[in-house]
């Protein structure tokens, strides 16, 4: 075991511990969970070269053209989609994907900087070559 101690906002400190009582989780094991899916979100980028999974993102609707332009720049990749209205103002597209990590990325990072983007949430996974 290793002990190590963590700055962070008070706000984001105290809205943490209100979820964890709510959950009824301890603080040191919800930290490593949050440590392990980080771990997981970022170390896919460096060791494979063949993935596929889901990419979901929530934006506002006004922003469809620019998700609409990329799902075409990405066709190759991009197997299948499917768009939810959340309500009035915002959507949830579903992206399956499956290619080269180096293109995941690029357009993982591209949906990123859509002005409109409010979350993007992804789950890529080793395909064997």
């Amino acid at each position: 075991m290793k002990r190590f101690s963590v700055s962070v906002p008070s706000e984001l400190f105290y809205e943490f511990e209100k979820l964890i009582k709510r959950v009824d989780q301890d603080r040191s094991k919800a930290i490593q969970q949050a440590m392990r899916i980080y771990i997981s979100e970022y170390s896919w980028k460096e060791n494979i070269s063949d993935g596929g999974g889901a990419i979901v993102v929530v934006y506002d609707h006004e922003g469809i053209e620019e998700i609409t332009d990329l799902q075409h720049e990405f066709r190759d990749i991009i197997n299948s989609s499917l768009h939810l209205h959340l309500d009035e103002h915002n959507c949830l597209e579903i992206l399956a994907i499956r290619g080269r990590v180096e293109k995941i990325k690029g357009l993982i990072d591209k949906i990123k900087i859509c002005n409109k983007v409010r979350q993007i949430r992804y789950a890529i996974v080793e395909l064997n070559a």
